[in-house]
């Protein structure tokens, strides 16, 4: 596996904790208010570099890799507690590294990983910036805004929706442009064509995503057949169980105690957590692309984005306080397609809550 030295300035570590080692990046000095940064499924600590070194003097940047990517030590994921084994391995890293308070910065998966830490330690954060999050309601086999199932058993989501040849293919490393590829997918459905990264740091983020663990409670994780479409219903361990809203349930984030403010930016055009997720069962049978789809009454589309507004809106009637902030022409990787845009909202963000604190 290719590991590219981190970017001139960021420091790289792996720091024991009570659950397992965890490798880190920092930067900014030790004194700073830490920021910590949470990354997104098939994907590790790489694609914060830029931002981490964009930070203010008064910040201390801090960005694991979360277990099951990058080189965090490889402990397997017990999926039936949804994303806590990743809230409970950061509550473990900031205890290792003594850090009391902090703000949160977390993408895509992430937004899921910090809002069960929210609702497990809603003193800790400063404030929580989500970005491109997934829904509260978890990946795949719910509708309407309340996260109802379409099926008993969920189906439709968990390990058996990921497309087992890019399975395969990311674990060998793939880094060709096979369209079913680490390198093809990044560049179709993590940033909006024709949108790519230069040449050098395309190379780094393959090989981030290609640092996600392949393998048996890992990604993407068992299966269960089921009769209900299509086919495919959660099985018990590894990365997209753990999203699958048998498990992942977020909804209680919205009456959380205290409330820290939060921001949530997402790319206009993101093609994976979306209304009309390219990801989706639903979406996917309603345009053709899987066979057999029984209908919108019987199977509709999940409202990603509609579902992470309503948990928010809860929120904010619960007396806490968010702002959505949707950035053009980009899609689901602001911090890499838009990069000065979506540090002049975090950084106004961070700065507002300190000025509040």
């Amino acid at each position: 596996m290719i590991h590219e030295p981190p970017m001139p300035g960021i420091e790289s570590q792996m720091v024991p904790t009570s659950r397992l080692k965890v490798h880190v990046f920092t930067s900014g000095p030790e004194s700073g208010m830490p920021v910590i940064f949470l990354h997104g499924n098939v994907s590790s600590n790489r694609f914060w570099e830029e931002t981490m070194l964009a930070m203010p003097d008064a910040y201390r940047a801090i960005a694991p890799d979360l277990r099951g990517y990058g080189q965090t030590e490889a402990v397997p994921i017990d999926a039936t507690r949804g994303v806590r084994d990743w809230s409970d391995d950061l509550k473990a890293l900031v205890d290792a590294l003594g850090i009391a308070k902090f703000h949160l910065v977390a993408w895509s998966l992430g937004g899921g990983v910090a809002m069960q830490y929210a609702m497990d330690n809603p003193g800790d954060l400063l404030s929580l910036t989500l970005v491109d999050a997934m829904s509260p309601y978890g990946f795949g086999g719910t509708h309407d805004l309340d996260g109802k199932p379409i099926y008993e058993d969920f189906a439709g989501s968990g390990g058996g929706t990921a497309n087992p040849e890019f399975a395969r293919l990311l674990g060998e490393g793939d880094r060709s442009d096979n369209p079913m590829g680490p390198r093809a997918t990044m560049n179709a459905f993590y940033f909006k064509p024709p949108f790519r990264a230069t040449p050098e740091r395309e190379e780094v983020f393959v090989s981030s995503m290609n640092s996600t663990r392949v393998a048996d409670g890992f990604y993407p994780g068992d299966m269960t057949p089921s009769d209900n479409w299509p086919g495919v219903a959660p099985g018990t361990s590894g990365i997209n169980n753990a999203i699958s809203p048998k498990y992942c349930d977020l909804r209680g984030f919205a009456g959380i105690d205290p409330k820290p403010p939060v921001l949530w930016i997402r790319g206009a055009d993101d093609q994976i957590v979306s209304d009309t997720s390219f990801f989706d069962f639903g979406f996917l049978g309603q345009i053709g692309a899987v066979p057999g789809w029984p209908g919108a009454e019987a199977y509709p589309v999940q409202p990603m984005v509609s579902q992470v507004r309503a948990v928010l809106d809860d929120y904010t009637a619960g007396g806490g306080r968010y702002w959505e902030k949707v950035i053009e022409d980009c899609g689901h990787s602001p911090l890499v397609e838009k990069p000065d845009e979506f540090r002049r909202m975090l950084l106004e963000h961070l700065r507002h809550a300190d000025e509040s604190a």
